[in-house]
């Protein structure tokens, strides 16, 4: 047996490992997982927005924004196109960066023929099956992670009327799980929602759904955090983003039963128009949101929902709100990249250690 020599380093490892400083690398670098963003593959490319995406220092994971959900890959039942989410596929391989899949089962953004069937518990159950089968087999391999069930929850806790959830109950949801961890066992299933962040009567309603799941002995490994968040009140929501330990107290209601977080579709918009009054106040909502995630050792990364606020969904469909992603229009990063940046560099969680073995340089996380 060959002997190894371990030689450990804990001062600075430049001249072993040269990384550009950004936000993933940054979060690599205290022991997460990623930061990454949503993605359009838009025809043509705006060479702008990919050439920030493309930046692996700053995202190292993708997720479709549009390009895997029913209505685009399932548009008549047993009909399948494709062709958008091959283009994100492909993207991520030749970027070398993560997917995060959305998603399988949802209410929204469904086609007419699913939503308006009335089809039977049994029948829905199979088109269910058959979906999940041929979508996440497609990508078994290529997806880290798949959001399995989106937004199954009313405001108040209660299970939102759907046709999954009208006609199957509440075990569409661990049967979805069931269905996506045999068709994909590598990927990490999750359950994605928004307004969790408030640590309320959705988030424990979404604590609920993990036990389900998990009560069935099916697995699910992470809950989503959406946080489609806001800066200042707004006509649409009252409520700010919320102090750092309301976050983290939400986000450890879900680690507690031994499951991972995540922040999936992360923005923070304001009233229009903007002011460097109102983008100092976005920057600092946003510098919460990653300190809580940084502080809560299973909340794994962080996906803001898109890049420029050229293309941001919000004032379509908040009027008189927006400016809530994190470069403007004319692709210039805004103070919230900045804040966000110095967040991640001054959390204290896992530092990278560095050692040698063999003359062969490998890392590992210490938590100090």
């Amino acid at each position: 047996m060959m002997k190894r020599t371990y030689s450990f380093l804990t001062k600075d490892v430049s001249t072993l490992h040269k990384r550009a400083t950004g936000l993933h690398t940054e979060m690599i670098a205290k022991g997460k997982n990623w930061f990454g963003a949503a993605l359009t593959i838009r025809n043509p490319v705006d060479a702008q927005e990919r050439a920030i995406v493309d930046n692996y220092a700053d995202f190292g994971s993708i997720t479709p924004e549009n390009a895997m959900k029913w209505e685009s890959t399932e548009p008549s039942r047993g009909v399948f196109t494709f062709d958008g989410a091959d283009a994100i596929r492909d993207y991520a391989a030749t970027q070398k960066k993560q997917i995060h899949c959305h998603n399988l089962v949802w209410h929204s953004q469904l086609p007419l023929w699913v939503s308006q069937g009335k089809f039977d518990n049994a029948t829905l159950i199979s088109i269910m099956y058959d979906h999940i089968k041929a979508v996440a087999g497609r990508y078994k391999g290529s997806c880290t992670r798949w959001d399995v069930v989106n937004e199954a929850l009313n405001e108040d806790g209660t299970y939102r009327s759907s046709v999954f959830y009208d006609t199957i109950g509440e075990s569409f949801i661990p049967l979805a799980f069931k269905f996506a961890s045999e068709i994909d066992p590598n990927a990490k299933l999750y359950y994605n929602d928004y307004n969790l962040e408030y640590n309320n009567a959705k988030t424990d309603a979404a604590a609920r759904i993990v036990a389900l799941v998990k009560s069935h002995g099916v697995k699910i490994q992470g809950v989503g955090f959406q946080a489609h968040l806001t800066s200042e009140s707004t006509p649409t929501s009252a409520a700010v983003t919320p102090d750092q330990g309301v976050l983290e107290a939400a986000l450890k209601k879900m680690t507690v039963q031994g499951v991972n977080v995540a922040y999936t579709e992360l923005d923070v918009r304001m009233n229009t128009p903007v002011t460097p009054a109102k983008q100092a106040a976005q920057a600092e909502a946003y510098a919460r949101v990653v300190r809580s995630c940084m502080a809560v050792e299973k909340c794994e990364g962080i996906t803001i929902w898109g890049i420029t606020d050229k293309y941001s969904w919000i004032p379509g469909v908040f009027i008189g709100e927006g400016s809530a992603l994190v470069w403007d229009e004319n692709y210039k990063p805004k103070p919230a990249y900045f804040a966000m940046l110095k967040a991640i560099q001054e959390s204290p969680l896992a530092p990278r250690y560095y050692y040698q073995i063999n003359d062969q340089v490998r890392d590992r996380y210490v938590r100090i």
